[in-house]
């Protein structure tokens, strides 16, 4: 799995999509659902089940990130599976907030 910045990326096991905004420092398998995502233009894999540990939910419009890989997403399509990295949660970044304009 080659994530490159910008490249599309779509869960096996539900309707998530990302795309790839900074990618890792390491090879690293980005997941969702517990199982790996699949590349955009690739099949989703036949008889697989989304693990009930990673079933949380991903939000459209959300960037996630990981500090210890670097890489960064942002979800371009919801879904009930929650995005990780190597089997680890991947936490939703904060926005970040704006000056004042007083």
């Amino acid at each position: 799995m080659e994530l490159k910045p910008g490249s599309r990326w779509k869960s096996a096991v539900c309707d998530t999509e990302v795309v790839v905004v900074r990618p890792p420092k390491m090879p690293v398998s980005l997941e969702c659902g517990g199982h790996p995502m699949v590349a955009h233009a690739a099949a989703k894999p036949e008889d697989l089940e989304m693990s009930s540990d990673h079933a949380a939910g991903s939000q459209m419009g959300k960037r996630f990130a990981d500090e210890d890989s670097g890489i960064e997403v942002l979800c371009s399509k919801g879904g009930a599976g929650s995005l990780a990295i190597d089997g680890q949660a991947l936490g939703a970044k904060d926005a970040k907030k704006l000056p004042a304009s007083d």
